[in-house]
């Protein structure tokens, strides 16, 4: 049961909007339409708020 626990845990929807950030700003990365630095920096804070917010509800 623990399995469907962290299944259920993965589609909270502060989840789904970090992924979608990551994969847009990844798509943009890739076709140029922004430098690599400015993908790292939008990408490395959404990760860092992210887990900074699970870490805190623990």
């Amino acid at each position: 049961m623990d399995i469907l626990k962290n299944v259920a845990a993965l589609i909270k929807v502060k989840t789904i909007v970090t992924l979608v950030v990551i994969a847009v700003f990844a798509y943009l990365a890739l076709t140029g339409a922004i430098t690599a630095d400015n993908v790292m920096i939008v990408v490395s804070t959404v990760i860092a708020f992210y887990f900074g917010t699970q870490t805190e509800k623990k």
